[in-house]
């Protein structure tokens, strides 16, 4: 499975991000697809996470403001990110696995939150 995402880039506190991230290969034997993050200095943490049928898990620090999606039939998993804080500033990896574990990674993609 090779996952490809987009969407990073700058953008002001309070402006809005989506990133992208399609699967392709053996994707059928994906139900979990979701988002990492890692900013400079700190470990790699959950973002969001979303099911086939449409679970969706979120990172306590992003509830409220990112919203996480997907399109099973292009098997594409997006993140809509609003009213982003500086502390957001990170690199983005898209993910994807099965059961309860991410297997299979993206490469990162930079978001910069300028105050």
């Amino acid at each position: 499975v090779q996952l490809q995402a987009s969407g990073g880039g700058l953008v002001q506190a309070g402006g809005s991000l989506r990133l992208s991230c399609v699967a392709s290969g053996s994707s059928r034997s994906i139900n979990l697809m979701g988002w990492y993050r890692q900013a400079p200095g700190k470990q790699r943490e959950l973002v969001a996470a979303i099911t086939t049928d449409g679970s969706t898990n979120y990172a306590d620090s992003v509830k409220g403001r990112f919203t996480v999606s997907r399109d099973n039939a292009k098997n594409t998993v997006y993140l809509q990110m609003n009213s982003l804080k500086v502390e957001d500033t990170a690199v983005y990896y898209c993910a994807a696995g099965r059961g309860n574990s991410f297997v299979y990674w993206g490469q990162g993609t930079l978001v910069t939150v300028s105050s």
